[in-house]
Formats: C-alpha cells, structure tokens, sequence
C-alpha cells in the first residue's frame, strides 16, 4: 500500500522531494526537479548557503540565481538547515561529501550522520536514495542498518536505491537533466520507485539489479579516467626527457577513428570524484584480499605530478639564474578545472604549498575564485586573487600556469611575463614570445 501510494504521487507531480546536501551535485539537482514540476525542500548544514537561497542567491559561479529567486517565492522550493523536517519529503536524496581521511580510507562521516538524522523521522512512505559516491556495498551496509532503527521494514514501509550522482560542473553540454542516470534498488520495489522518480527529471534513466551494481558503475567510471590520465601523465614525463611533446603526440593520436579516446596530463587530479573514489575500490580491495595494482600505481603517478611540475619550475627559474627561495611565482588558477569556481581537491594547493615551503613568495589569480578557502589537507596563508596588469606579470619570476580558464588571455600574459611555465598546454596558440614558455 505504501509503494502504491508513493508510485501514483509520484507519477503525478505531488510527491515532494528532499535533497540533502546543496553543494555542486545538490543544487543543480533542486533545479533539475523543480523544472520537471515537482515541489522542492533543500536541506544543507550550512546556514550560510541556506540564507543566500532564501534571499534568491546562488553561490556557485555556474548556476543562476534566477530561478531560485522565482521558486523561493513561489513556494516551491524551500531551503532549510532544520533536519527535523526529513519526515516532510516523500523522497530524500542524499549528496553529501566523501572524503578520504588522513590515511587514504573512505570517510564515511556525513553518509552516516544523514542516514540517523532520517531516522529519526522516517515515515511510511518516503523513498531514500543515496547518491554521493562511495565503495559498492555502502547503501545496503552502511545506510540500511541506520534507517532499519526506525523500525520500519524497507520494501514495505520505506524504500532505498541508490544512483550515481554525474554532474560535470561549469560543462553546459551536460546537465542533471540530459545525463542518463544509473539506478539500482536495495529491492525490486525500491528500484521501480526510484527510477519513476527519475524518470520525470533525466532524459533516460538505466535501471540495474542492484544498489551494489550502481554504486560500482560510479567507481568504474572514475578509476577509468584516473588509470588513463595517469598513463598519459607518465608519458608525459618519459616524452619531456626525449624532447617530444605529449599535447602534440595525444593530437595526432585521437584522429584515429576508433580504439582512442584521448586523456590529457596535467599538474594533478582534482575535484571530488577522480582523486578519490579509486582509493575507495582499492580500499574495498584489501578487505578482500586483493591488491589492485593498476588503481595503487595509478594513485601513485598522479600525486607525483605536483612535485614534477615544482621540479619543471625549478629548473626554469634556474635557467634565468634564480633559485626557487625569495623567487617570485604567480600561479594562475586555483579551481581544480577551467570555467569552474569549485577548488575541490585542487593540484594548485599541493603546488602553493611545495612552492611556499621552497622558499618562493606565492601569489594567484582566479577570476573564479577572489579569495583562497580554507581546505582539510593544505596549510596555506590567507591569499585573495590579484589583478593580472602588464606591471604584475613584469614583476614576477615565474607565472606557473594550473588551470587553463578561457577568460585568460594567454597571448597578454606571455608579452609581459619573463617565464612561463605551463602545465596545461593553454599556451599552444601563442604566436609571440614562445622562448618564455615552458612546459610541465
């Protein structure tokens, strides 16, 4: 009776949902059902975002605050730090961090503390997913026990799936809307709800067995690019000491019209997923007795790459006769990919840090980002961007370009540096001054 009533509310609009966690994943995903009809309530711990939403505010670059503005005021999307309320949604979506802690094993914190906070509140009824990433077996061994000490029997009297979150920040190709969404049920009556559910907001929803299958579909996905872009980062370094270019090399490559799909290398990983949720397979791995040789090796190669590019640095600076200590290096860009102000594991931490610990005095730029926020694993002084002027450029040893934003003008910075030491191939359209170029 309890999944009759949730399917018909859903198929008609009147089911309301609760997404939990209103960062880069949970706010695009308001929106996303809030244009499909649906009426919204917006949970988050911060009180800070949840203020803006209520005044209409976005606090990410790349989502408008149009449409929160209109939907605050309208009724229909309501933003709360108030986690008593979880009893209120028919269905409670669940985008919260999962970090890494200090040893490399899956944080599990946050998951954690949701699945008891909707406890507390569980009702006949409400459909729970978990869409944050994390190791296959977390929704049926971590978020199930949790909600079971309601009371309540799952299948019967509440419902549990599990969906990948995809989101892409700052790519207008791909949206919430227009991404197919993976979707596997703890059972075959949460499966059903949960990809009804879904299907008024994706474009296609793909239905598989199980919250096991989902969950490593998002782990393969990642542990994918990871592997592959620290292939290309290793070529990189082998191809640099043969005086070959890999920007190039990967160029000519991806004309092939079949078995090539080109990664590109760069000063580190960055953002939530790929630095981190290999780590969680290989983690998962050692509980059973395996080693996953291509995941550890790939970790390896990729948190090397910030510590290529200090040494690319230092043996530019060297080049013109200055050591890295008292040397003046601008890094330009400290999101952790283009167009983005979201620095979510960002290299240009690791690389602020080894070039402060070097003894070099450290600035950045950002049009994204205006000031440098505080982050778990890095230690770095209070810094706000600085303005990119003919006088700034001309003053500064190095400029170490991390993230190759398109509002950059690479030409315009090439005329007035005296180095430049480029990790992301932004340069390649540089006409003038490419003397002053190096890269890493």
């Amino acid at each position: 009776m309890n999944a009759t009533r949730l399917e018909r509310a859903i198929a008609e609009k009147s089911a309301r949902v609760g997404i939990i966690g209103l960062g880069y994943v949970g706010l695009p995903l308001v929106r996303a059902f809030l244009r499909a009809g649906f009426r919204t309530m917006g949970f988050d711990i911060d009180p800070a975002k949840v203020e803006k939403l209520r005044c209409g505010q976005s606090y990410i670059k790349h989502i408008g605050s149009d449409w929160i503005k209109e939907s605050v005021n309208a009724g229909r999307f309501e933003p709360t730090s108030d986690f008593s309320r979880l009893g209120e949604p028919d269905a409670l979506l669940i985008c919260v961090p999962t970090p890494l802690n200090e040893s490399r094993d899956p944080d599990l914190q946050f998951v954690e503390k949701t699945a008891e906070d909707i406890a507390r509140t569980l009702r006949p009824g409400q459909l729970v997913v978990l869409e944050s990433t994390t190791y296959p077996g977390t929704t049926r061994e971590v978020v199930l026990p949790a909600l079971q000490k309601s009371g309540l029997k799952v299948g019967e009297d509440f419902f549990l799936a599990y969906s990948p979150e995809r989101e892409d920040p700052g790519n207008p190709k791909y949206s919430a809307e227009n991404i197919p969404k993976v979707v596997g049920g703890i059972d075959e009556v949460s499966g059903r709800l949960a990809q009804a559910l879904y299907r008024h907001v994706v474009a296609e929803v793909v239905p598989v067995s199980s919250c096991e299958v989902a969950e490593a579909c998002k782990i393969l996905e990642n542990t994918y690019r990871s592997i592959n872009i620290a292939l290309v980062n290793e070529l990189k370094v082998l191809f640099a000491r043969m005086g070959i270019d890999i920007w190039e090399v990967i160029e000519a490559a991806k004309t092939k019209p079949f078995g090539f799909q080109a990664f590109y290398p760069g000063p580190g990983l960055g953002g939530h997923c790929i630095p981190i949720d290999p780590f969680y397979l290989s983690w998962l791995a050692r509980k059973y007795g395996m080693v996953t040789r291509f995941i550890e090796l790939a970790g390896e190669i990729n948190t090397s790459m910030p510590d290529y590019v200090i040494k690319c640095v230092v043996e530019a600076l060297n080049d013109h006769g200055k050591p890295l200590r008292g040397s003046r290096v601008l890094v330009l860009g400290v999101a952790y990919k283009k167009d983005v102000d979201d620095p979510r594991e960002s290299p240009s931490f690791a690389l602020m840090q080894r070039l402060l610990a070097g003894g070099a005095i450290v600035s950045y730029n950002d049009p994204h980002i205006p000031s440098l926020p505080a982050m778990r694993h890095y230690k770095l002084p209070p810094l706000w961007s600085v303005e990119l002027t003919p006088e700034l450029l001309r003053s500064q040893d190095c400029v170490l370009i991390a993230t190759d934003h398109s509002s950059y003008d690479y030409q315009f910075i090439v005329d007035h540096s005296v180095l430049v030491v480029d990790t992301r191939n932004a340069t390649r359209h540089v006409t003038r001054g490419r003397e002053k170029i190096r890269k890493a």
